[in-house]
């Protein structure tokens, strides 16, 4: 049973029929019960809530035979009303009461709300008001209290869908809603605030100011108060012209303070204000990256950085962009249309989507940052770049601000005012850091003065000239300084005099380390991304003692960074290194060394991402993930077949976790072109986990290996990437045949694999869905139980998330839709637990399938709809088509025929071809049309169907 509270008591069996419970007192009863579901209510209490303060004579008989007939009503097989020596208890679940349900996910509505995720903060928090009817407890005069408590969570509630709402955008539906709460709840601060930041956002901030005059003149009549301080700074930020809301900022965190800079600093807000390209430039070393850090962490709204730094080839500026937005490719149901590119994806994203992008260290890829920025500007309009280069990009509308050294007193100037000089500041600082009994005194100051001249004021040649004073007297790292600044500085002055004079820094301090820090320091170049210290030990050759002394000697030097466990250099001393490496002949065998490594690293962790320790290994894949992506191309550039298709088997998995699909297919087709048109000796596993990364994004030989029949019985052992297994199948479709064929598959597999519980767990969810496709409900739950059971016990979360998907849908198809929605809400959680936005949003859109078929079009509607915003932001098309054809069959079944079908021709628009997964839901789209055509015939009044659905 039901139970239902807030609103009228009611009483619902699992068909839907409602049990009468009689007359108003006996409704009371039953609501005082519900409120303590489970728990013993004491007689006093129940008395005080249904005759009040005074209680008839005798009322505890009466409270009694009460009691008696309520338990008949409820049950005449059970005994559903307990009595105890304190009074009486309902024996219920909690979770069959309305109002538990609704405080349940009311709290986790605003847990995901503050964790950021908007759209199932919507969908969840939708869900719970949805469970209101009416005034809670209204068969219940006798508990003020408690209808109030309920009240306030309802109204709170609502504010927190208010701000979901918000954070993916204001609409003037939503301000209509608020215009209508705020007049039925005057006094509630944070529902007027949030209807200024929708006015606001929504370009009508005189609306939002008015907004805040009422609130407070209401407030000063009634109670004599001012607004909240938090009101206070939203009727600040309209005043402004910013929207205030929750914003998102990805900026890297800074280590040292900024010194310096401040007319820089307003000059680049102020054009940020007023341009939507920014560019910073300067020579190597003039502190671009930190002013832009400084400049974007003090704009309103949502930043994020992409770091271009470490990009070998400019064709992966548009993917680098694409993870600093945390956009995934696509996830499992079908890939992009071939010649679909991750520009097209970030357009998609980006379209009405309020941003400032920092594009970091643009000039070695200047061409393709400059096209992609073009491209961004000229299609999303709210968006802002600000980029940091040598160069400028050279587009039309590119504002400027040129960065040279920081402030040095002139020559000639008196050393009482060094202070007022911010390179003498920044040096001074970094200086103390390494020398904590360094200070700036009438002694050294024009020492200090001098080398700040001499280096120009650049920040990078500073600080790496103050770090030597760990080991040398200031005098004598100005008297090194010149003698090597002169060294180098006898050709044309003419020709970028700071980029040599910030050269000589480098090459001066590489002067100044020894043997087995040099030999470390060229070394580290190999890494992409930095690198952890077994990876650094492992790969430079260093024996353990002097390679930590060595390590710690480059770190105090600033020739290295420590920062969250990893080493890394500054480009510039990157790059002056790496020519110090291929000076010594190493680049090859630290290259092979590097490739050594990181392979084994990809296979160990391959195989602990299918256990419990899957979420740990996918943070340390991340971390290596430059590294990784490194070694593979090096080892495709260098013709290393083995080592370049062992990467992409080795890493197959963890991109399909992480949803790099169209990275890992561009990756993948090149090895490819590598090995040929045939698996070379030895190599049949990778070859094929090859051919089906390729086929992703439409490219590969995918016809060269057949079925996924064909290729499980080529193989000779258990695949070492088992993962393989799922790709084939996903890839090349079910075998033919129906359930018999893969049953047969799924037992030479077994045979093959022997007790290994992942790969027959994957056997089991395989077998499971062909029963379920081919009508053998009984036999398909059977498969797919022990399917999650393996899943379970392996520990894998994306296991269990995809078979609790299909045990979901199987669930929909028996009519069962309450074990339905609680499989999706496992799969949903632990999509969550992944980080998987995309998989949220593919079971958002399965869950609301099992809804529509249930007959629940309204929370059908919502989570289509919410799988909508999640598949748009994440650009992923084929679930925005998804998603679409969702609220096209909501529309159809409510009988609004114009709005199915404009959903349905949307849908057709992209993401639907690739896959034979693609080409099933364009039919399915075609037929949803083709019944909407047949319903327009018929004409308005007809009941629409729900074949299909």
């Amino acid at each position: 049973m039901r139970f239902r509270i807030l609103g009228p008591t009611q009483v619902l069996l699992a068909d839907g029929r409602e049990i009468p419970v009689g007359g108003p007192r006996l409704r009371a009863l039953l609501a005082l019960l519900l409120l303590d579901a489970g728990r013993v209510v004491s007689a006093d209490r129940l008395i005080d809530g249904l005759y009040g303060e005074h209680p008839p004579r005798g009322a505890a008989n009466a409270l009694q035979s009460q009691v008696s007939r309520l338990r008949q009503t409820l049950s005449v097989e059970q005994n559903p009303i307990e009595f105890h020596p304190a009074g009486y208890r309902l024996v219920v679940d909690p979770e069959d009461v309305d109002a538990y349900r609704f405080e349940r996910r009311a709290e986790a509505g605003r847990r995901a709300l503050a964790g950021g995720d908007w759209p199932r903060a919507a969908a969840v928090l939708r869900e719970a008001l949805e469970l209101w009817r009416g005034r809670a407890l209204a068969d219940v005069p006798g508990a003020p209290a408690q209808a109030a408590r309920l009240d306030e969570l309802r109204l709170a509630a609502i504010e927190d869908r208010v701000d979901a709402d918000l954070a993916m955008g204001a609409s003037a539906a939503l301000v209509a809603e608020l215009r209508e709460f705020v007049v039925a709840h005057p006094l509630r601060e944070r529902s007027r605030g949030q209807l200024m930041r929708a006015l606001s956002a929504l370009g009508r901030p005189a609306e939002a100011l008015a907004e805040f005059e009422d609130a407070r003149s209401t407030l000063a009549e009634q109670f004599g108060t001012d607004p909240s301080a938090e009101l206070a700074a939203i009727h600040l930020a309209v005043l402004r012209g910013a929207e205030s809301g929750s914003t998102q900022r990805a900026l890297p965190s800074q280590l040292t303070t900024f010194v310096g800079r401040d007319e820089e600093l307003k000059r680049v807000g102020d054009l940020l204000g007023e341009r939507r390209l920014v560019t910073l430039i300067g020579p190597g070393g003039a502190g671009k990256t930190r002013l832009a850090i400084e400049a974007a962490g003090r704009q309103d709204g949502e930043v994020r950085f992409v770091e271009l730094a470490g990009l070998a080839d400019g064709s992966d500026v548009p993917q680098a962009v694409l993870t600093a937005l945390g956009l995934r490719d696509a996830g499992l149901r079908a890939p992009a249309e071939p010649g679909r590119q991750p520009t097209d994806r970030l357009v998609e994203a980006l379209a009405e989507r309020r941003l400032l992008l920092v594009l970091d260290n643009c000039e070695h890829v200047i061409a393709d940052a400059a096209r992609l920025a073009a491209r961004l500007l000229g299609a999303c309009p709210a968006l802002r770049v600000l980029a940091t280069s040598r160069e400028p990009l050279g587009l039309a509308g590119e504002a400027l601000c040129p960065l040279s050294g920081l402030t040095v007193p002139p020559p000639g100037a008196s050393a009482r005012h060094a202070d007022d000089s911010a390179a003498v500041r920044l040096f001074a600082q970094r200086a103390a850091d390494v020398a904590p009994d360094f200070t700036i005194t009438p002694a050294n100051v024009d020492t200090v003065l001098r080398i700040c001249r001499t280096l120009d004021g650049l920040p990078l040649a500073i600080e790496l000239a103050a770090a030597r004073l760990r080991a040398l007297p200031v005098a004598e790292v100005a008297a090194r300084l010149d003698d090597r600044v002169r060294l180098l500085s006898m050709g044309s002055r003419a020709a970028s005099p700071r980029h040599r004079t910030l050269r000589a820094v480098v090459e001066w301090s590489w002067d100044l380390l020894d043997d087995a820090e040099r030999r470390l320091a060229r070394r580290l170049t190999v890494f992409a991304g930095g690198a952890t210290l077994e990876a650094a030990g492992q790969v430079c050759g260093l024996p353990g003692g002097d390679f930590v002394e060595a390590l710690t000697g480059l770190v105090d030097k600033s020739f290295v960074e420590m920062a969250g466990g990893r080493y890394r250099m500054l480009e510039t001393v990157r790059a002056f290194c790496a020519e110090r490496l291929a000076d010594a002949g190493e680049a090859d065998d630290q290259r092979r060394a590097h490739a050594a490594y990181f392979l084994e690293f990809a296979w160990t962790a391959s195989d602990h991402l299918r256990r419990p320790e899957q979420l740990h290994w996918l943070r340390r894949l991340d971390a290596e993930r430059d590294n990784l992506h490194a070694a593979l191309r090096r080892a495709t550039a260098a013709g290393d077949a083995a080592d370049a298709a062992g990467m992409v088997a080795a890493l197959s998995f963890y991109w399909w976790l992480r949803g790099m699909r169209g990275e890992g297919a561009r990756l993948s087709a090149d090895v490819l072109g590598l090995l040929g048109a045939e698996a070379p000796p030895g190599l049949r596993e990778e070859y094929a986990l090859c051919v089906y990364n390729a086929s992703l994004s439409g490219s590969g030989p995918l016809d060269s290996l057949g079925t996924q029949r064909s290729v499980i019985r080529s193989l000779d052992r258990p695949p070492r990437q088992p993962f393989l297994l799922y790709l084939s199948g996903i890839s090349a479709g079910p075998p033919s045949g129906g359930s018999e064929h893969v049953n047969e598959l799924m037992r030479e597999l077994r045979r093959l694999v022997g007790s290994d519980v992942w790969i027959n767990a994957l056997g089991a969810m395989g077998s499971g869905s062909a029963q379920m496709w081919s009508g053998r409900w009984d036999q398909a739950g059977t498969e797919l139980e022990t399917a999650l059971d393996g899943f379970r016990q392996a520990g894998d979360r994306w296991g269990c998330m995809i078979t609790l998907g299909v045990l979901g849908e199987l669930a929909a198809w028996r009519d069962d839709p309450e074990a339905a929605g609680a499989h999706m809400d496992q799969a949903m959680r632990l999509a969550e637990e992944l980080e998987s936005v995309v998989d949220q949003a593919d079971m958002l859109r399965t869950r609301g399938e099992i809804r529509l078929r249930a007959g629940d079009l309204a929370a059908a509607r919502d989570d289509f709809a919410a799988a909508l915003l999640l598949a748009q932001r994440s650009g992923a098309p084929e679930f925005v088509s998804a998603a679409r054809l969702g609220l096209a069959q909501v529309a159809r079944l409510s009988g609004d025929l114009a709005e199915a079908r404009r959903f349905c021709e949307a849908a057709l628009i992209g993401g639907l071809t690739g896959w034979y997964v693609g080409e099933a839901t364009r039919t399915e789209v075609v037929f949803v049309l083709e019944q909407i055509a047949e319903a327009e015939k018929v004409g308005p009044g007809a009941p629409p169907s729900a074949d299909g659905a």
